[in-house]
């Protein structure tokens, strides 16, 4: 919202000093948002007079059309002589009244104006545009012609009121009464101190049964509608200068007088108005919903298809205008413009002024994608109040600028209402902000506000009609707060217990980060929402849990609308986003929440705020969110390690993705078995399922491996690249992070190799799961060293798989004899679990 302060200065006689500046700091404290203060002709330097075109001399043999003027500037050049300058404009005739700067002037931009020569005349001076002046262009395109009744030689800085400050003030949603000169001023009087003058304040006359019929059919999105009729406008009539420019410092531009009008009281009130042309309105007006398919022109010349739900202005034939957006074309107002060009100019004027529904208004404009100026403020809540008196306004106008007659008729048709009422304890204020303002501070900003306030200790707060946004106590709170001064806040630290430090949780979570970092890997923060087509990229399958997801009621992003169930589809866009910036060899990491909905839907109740919240209000919350347990994931392709003269390098593989997994077990202290698996994105063939045990049982807490083709082809990812992830929380709940020594025995190690052959389709885990059994105590650690394949040797289909046995005894130097036995029962139990036999 611009807000020019010399329209504000009318309503609230602010101190003469006061700069824009200093009525932004006013008003920031107060709690509006002032971006920018734009200071208008800043560098404008006079003399800059209203001068009379005498005679015009078209100059020939030039690229372009080229005028020489003389023009009448009175005694303002000091000699009374016509002023000879050369333009190159072609909207204005003999006798016109235009703007002349004259030689010694400077425009806005640093442009000093001399006398000069060019196109072969001398120029002394120019006649100026809008946009020379700093203005806006009219529309035109062209110089500025100033009505005839322009007195020559005045001075056009003061005319065209070209020294100004405007505020531009970015209104948030709630506050759609500061989207009008009279709201701004509201807010600037209370800053100041200083009394306001209403412009709405107006002598009314009541509705009668002679005002242009009128038929409300559906009063929840209509509740207020004002009709008012003027008639015998004057065709020839213009927007004064005034109200020209105070429609281009607010943004606007100049339509036609009747149009203008309307804008202009839109402005001031904050009421949005529309003018219909009485001569093309057939019938009753009338407010209804759109029946399906219906179709409308709107005023900027777009057929739209209309919805059920859209709220429209109709006559006898149908819609004339979206409700509260747009009007439309049947009965748009024709200027002066429609006349010169053989039609007919508009005379006879209905004036609509009305209070539409804040919530079908928003939703038409989202609909149609045509946010108006009208529109903006009725999604903000506009005061139904103000229709009357906006209404009064715009006849008055234009009676007087268009020398038009209002009729006696008045419609004003409303739904009966009650002033909305809140009870609030007069202390409410002190326990929110912490500070004690005392009863008699409360009731007086709420009434400065312009509340109604009865009683001690329970105030009963009736709230004015142009603040819709106060609907609780809380509002109630935050007004005398922001009044006061939110710098007046006092600040206090919290004060934490001494010596807690980090939970056991948020160390683990430390440890985790830093091993991975440790081993190679990038952490990478991804945002928590995802797409559910991402589940199909993914392939899981339709019946798959992680398909469940929480749905945010205000999505960031229409495509990612839901929370995340899985950390592989951010760490996935990450690794592809770097994959097609060049960086080819990738090892990410994160760590994060996951969100699972729960079997029962519960609604968070709303915290006190002006006590803690007690344990009982704490579970509540609780209940009401989504299981929140925290995953790690990584994600590899490319070289794990560098080629260079030290080797060949290596390619990351599933055993890395394996091995970040055991990393992370390890720092929690937990055992973490392995054994194939097949899920969702993994390739079924390189897919390791991790396990945990508990209660005796093996419980699933990750996968780890290879993704399938398929899942890279549809993602974009590299070849061969591969993916972890485990549920964090789950391996700390079995874990035991307590340091513990390593046992050192005095007694040496006895070590024996076994090459076992063994069908290619079984795991190795499951073969070092039997040989772990069967070697019993004295088996210290076991790793597989070599995997040779060869189907002369061994036969199709068979593998070998050689590991190295560490055996050690507590109290004793094992034997020979001991050791081999105890390998021999190892192979035996493998030959009897999985087939394995020796290889010869």
């Amino acid at each position: 919202m611009r807000v020019p302060l010399s329209w504000l200065r009318e309503y609230v006689d602010l101190p003469a000093t006061e700069t824009g500046r200093d009525v932004q700091a006013k008003l920031i404290s107060a709690g509006l948002e002032v971006e920018t203060v734009e200071h208008l002709g800043a560098d404008l330097k006079g003399p800059l007079v209203v001068g009379r075109v005498l005679t015009i001399e078209e100059l020939e043999g030039f690229k372009k059309p080229i005028r020489f003027c003389t023009v009448d500037v009175g005694q303002a050049n000091g000699t009374g002589e016509p002023q000879e300058i050369v333009c190159g404009a072609r909207n204005f005739a003999v006798g016109d009244k235009v703007v002349v700067v004259l030689p010694g002037a400077t425009l806005p931009g640093g442009f000093s104006i001399s006398a000069r020569k060019t196109y072969g005349k001398t120029s002394h001076g120019m006649i100026c545009s809008g946009d020379e002046l700093g203005m806006g262009d009219d529309g035109t395109h062209g110089i500025i012609v100033l009505p005839p009744e322009t007195e020559v030689g005045k001075d056009a800085i003061e005319l065209l009121e070209l020294v100004d400050e405007v505020l531009d003030i970015a209104v948030t949603a709630n506050r759609g009464d500061c989207l009008s000169i009279r709201g701004v001023a509201r807010e600037a009087a209370i800053a100041y101190g200083l009394p306001l003058r209403d412009p709405a304040l107006l002598d009314v006359p009541g509705p009668n049964a002679y005002g242009y019929p009128v038929k409300i059919a559906d009063p929840t999105g209509c509740d207020r509608f004002t009709a008012r009729t003027v008639t015998g406008l004057s065709a020839e009539a213009r927007s004064p200068i005034w109200l020209q420019r105070r429609l281009q410092k607010v943004g606007m531009r100049s339509i036609s007088l009747a149009v203008d009008v309307t804008n202009y009281v839109m402005m001031e009130l904050g009421q949005p108005l529309h003018a219909y042309d009485r001569g093309l309105v057939q019938g009753t007006i009338g407010v209804r919903r759109a029946e399906e398919g219906e179709k409308i022109v709107t005023l900027d010349g777009t057929e739209r298809k209309l919805h059920a739900e859209d709220l429209v202005i109709t006559d006898d034939r149908g819609p004339i205008g979206l409700a509260g957006v747009m009007g439309g074309a049947n009965t748009e107002i024709a200027d002066h413009g429609a006349a010169e060009n053989g039609g007919t100019a508009t005379t006879d004027v209905v004036i609509e002024a009305a209070h539409f529904n804040q919530v079908a208004i928003a939703r038409t404009a989202r609909r149609h994608k045509l946010s108006s100026e009208a529109s903006r403020r009725f999604e903000r809540g506009v005061d139904p109040q103000a229709a009357a008196a906006a209404a009064q306004r715009t006849v008055d106008l234009l009676v007087l600028l268009a020398g038009g007659t209002a009729e006696a008729g008045v419609t004003e048709i409303s739904a009966p209402s009650a002033p909305h009422t809140i009870s609030v304890p007069a202390d409410h204020p002190d326990k929110v902000a912490g500070v004690a303002y005392g009863r008699e501070t409360v009731v007086r900003r709420l009434q400065e506000v312009g509340c109604d306030v009865y009683g001690q200790d329970e105030l009963l707060v009736t709230v004015p009609s142009w603040r819709p946004d106060l609907t609780d106590p809380n509002d109630l709170a935050e007004e005398v707060i922001r009044l006061e001064g939110y710098e007046n806040l006092p600040s206090t630290l919290p004060r934490p217990p001494a010596g807690r430090g980090l939970t056991p949780r948020q160390r683990l979570h430390r440890r985790v980060g830093r091993a991975l970092a440790g081993a190679g890997y990038v952490e990478a923060l991804n945002y928590p929402f995802v797409g559910e087509q991402v589940f199909d990229q993914l392939g899981l399958d339709a019946d798959d849990p992680a398909r469940r997801v929480v749905k945010l009621v205000n999505p960031l992003s229409d495509e990612e609308p839901a929370l995340r169930t899985s950390l592989l589809p951010g760490l996935l866009g990450a690794l592809r986003r770097n994959d097609g910036r060049g960086a080819h060899d990738l090892a990410l990491f994160e760590t994060g929440l996951v969100f699972l909905p729960r079997d029962e839907q519960r609604v968070a109740a709303n915290l006190p705020v002006d006590r803690r919240p007690d344990a009982d209000d704490l579970a509540a919350l609780d209940a009401a969110l989504p299981d929140q347990p925290r995953h790690v994931a990584v994600v590899l392709a490319g070289a794990r390690e560098q080629a260079g003269w030290w080797g060949k390098g290596r390619p990351g593989d599933w055993a890395d993705a394996v091995e970040a997994a055991r990393t992370v077990a390890r720092e929690a202290g937990a055992e973490l078995a392995t054994r194939k698996g097949q899920y969702g994105p993994w390739h079924p063939g390189r897919c390791a399922e991790l396990t945990v045990t508990v209660d005796g049982e093996d419980k699933v807490v990750g996968h780890a491996g290879e993704l399938h083709p398929r899942v890279l082809k549809t993602l974009g990812l590299p070849a061969r690249t591969c993916a972890m992830e485990l549920d964090l929380d789950a391996v700390e709940r079995v874990g035991d992070d307590t340091p513990q020594a390593p046992g050192i025995s005095t007694f040496p190690v006895a070590t024996q190799d076994v090459a076992l052959v063994v069908d290619a389709f079984v795991p190795a885990a499951d073969v070092e799961a039997a040989l772990r059994e069967g070697a019993g105590e004295l088996l210290e650690s076991i790793r597989l060293f070599d995997v040779y394949d060869n189907a002369e040797q061994l036969g199709e289909g068979r593998r070998s798989l050689a590991y190295a046995l560490r055996f050690r005894a507590g109290d004793r130097t094992l034997t020979v004899d001991e050791a081999s036995a105890a390998r021999d029962a190892a192979v035996a139990l493998a030959g009897e679990r999985v087939g394995a036999a020796l290889r010869s």
